[in-house]
Order: C-alpha cells, then structure tokens, then sequence
C-alpha cells in the first residue's frame, strides 16, 4: 500500500506539471462589433492603479497584439481612440481538493469500456471534472491537489458615443497561480473565433508555450 500511494503522489505530480495539456478555458462573450476597418484602439486597466505597472503593460500588449491580428490599430494618441478595450485579470487563492480513484470493476467504475470520474462532488461529467490534469493513478488511491480558479474580463466601448461593444470572460482551473503563465493563456482563449457569438459559451483548450 505504501508503495502504491508513493507511486500515485509522484504520478500525479507528473501529471501536474507545467499544464502539459493545455489550459482548458469557458469563454462567454456579449457582441455588437462592427466589422474592423482600421479603428484605433487604447488598452486600459479596470484599476486605475495598475495602468502604470510593467507586469499590466506586458499583458496589455499581448491584447494588443491580437486586436491588430483582428484588423484593429493602436492608437498613437490615445485620447482619440475610437475604441477603449478594459482589462481585468485575477486568480484565486486556490481550494485543496482530495479525489480517489474508482475501482474500474465496482458498480460505479468505468473499467475498460466506461467513462467519467467520482471524485468530491461524485460522479460526473463537466468543466468541473477533478481529474482535470489527467486520469488516475491506481485505482483505490488517494490523493489530493490544489486548483486555482482565474480569469480574464475583457470589455470595449465605442468613444463616439459611450456604448459598450463587447463583453467577455474567460475562465480556467489550473495547477497554478502564475499570472504571468496564465494571462497571456487566457488572452488567447478570449481572442480564439473572435468576437464570436454573443450571448454564446465556449470551451476552449489552449495549448501551452512550449518555448
């Protein structure tokens, strides 16, 4: 037994490490934009306290980055933009979640054929999935992990005349609290299929730097 639980901790630490399959992200988006035809743009912080920060400035021109893919132009005045894109961004303290492994031959186990997991909130399906960092490691074990919530607010007004465009969120559970890891992830979940369809959520899986 001692052995097996030994085996399970460093598996699962493996398995933990470094997102390896993507940040698996819930992106809603509210949208009333017009096609981009070379508008400027401004990014900005939600906190006003942050504008003048280097770790808001790196994340700001990541956005930034993407709103040119998408046809868009920085301003190089600012105070005429057209278009004023707010950022928020924050993660949690993170919850300690303990899961074990079905038994695959028991009346719940998925054996061979099946599929799901039991774990603190029993068995399931979903974007709330306890082995969200990859399947068990021998069945009857038990172990346990730390899942940090975060997210990315990201809205546009129109300065014309003051009106909300867009609106969107994105959304993940992680193994960790890097914003640094994380921000720019959530960026690229927000801008994938962008602007989408308003009122429309979508799961979207982005895939890690691996430089």
């Amino acid at each position: 037994m001692k052995k097996s639980l030994i085996f399970a901790t460093a598996a699962a630490a493996l398995a933990l490490s470094g997102c390896a399959t993507g940040l698996n992200t819930r992106v809603s988006r509210f949208q009333q934009l017009s096609a981009p035809t070379g508008q400027t743009f401004v990014v900005q912080s939600k906190d006003p306290n942050l504008d003048g920060s280097l770790e808001f400035q790196h994340y700001a021109d990541i956005v930034a980055q993407h709103m040119i893919q998408q046809g868009y132009q920085r301003a190089s005045d600012p105070a005429s933009a057209d278009l004023v894109v707010d950022m928020h961004y924050m993660v949690d303290h993170g919850r300690e979640k303990i899961v074990s492994d079905p038994d695959p031959w028991g009346p719940w186990g998925g054996g061979p054929w099946g599929g799901g997991f039991w774990g603190y909130r029993g068995w399931g399906w979903g974007w709330h999935d306890p082995f969200l960092f990859g399947p068990g490691y021998g069945y009857g074990d038990v172990h346990s992990y730390t899942v940090y919530t975060s997210e990315l607010d990201l809205d546009i007004d129109r300065t014309a005349d003051g009106k909300q465009v867009f609106q969107g969120r994105a959304q993940a559970h992680s193994n960790t609290d890097s914003l640094p890891k994380l921000v720019p992830q959530l960026v690229e979940a927000m801008f994938t299929g962008f602007p989408g369809n308003s009122g429309e959520t979508v799961k979207i899986t982005v895939q890690p730097d691996r430089r």
